[in-house]
């Protein structure tokens, strides 16, 4: 995400931010040891969250998957626009144990709720 310290694997592999978007209401989402988040689709529960949509190359968005932390994988992110790009989703496994952050709507806002500096 912008100004968030992996938002430099994204420009390094020509990622383009194209705008701020919002997510269908289907979703979960975890903190990572308050490092990073962890997104999934809710069978039940879910939320709209807040993102960020991005044009990335082909080559790019391998090289991007593959410096993501183990538990993070590739899926359909279902957005409120009814658009369902590809984007990175959090394994049930790595949000097991885990705080679960929906209710903020997003990580940024659950940063500033918690007055973490992301940098």
């Amino acid at each position: 995400m912008r100004g968030l310290r992996a938002h430099a694997r994204l420009t390094g592999a020509g990622a383009v931010f194209l705008g701020e978007v919002q997510t269908a209401p289907v979703f979960r989402l975890w903190s990572i040891e308050d490092r990073f988040p962890g997104m999934m689709r809710a069978e039940a529960g879910g939320a709209s969250i807040a993102a960020e949509l991005y044009a990335i190359p082909h080559a790019g968005f391998a090289a991007v998957l593959e410096s993501e932390p183990d538990g993070l994988c590739v899926g359909r992110v279902a957005l409120a626009d009814g658009t369902s790009p590809l984007g990175v989703l959090a394994e049930p496994r790595l949000v097991q144990g885990r705080e679960e952050i929906t209710a903020h709507g997003g990580w940024r806002a659950y940063l500033r709720a918690k007055g973490i500096h992301p940098l």
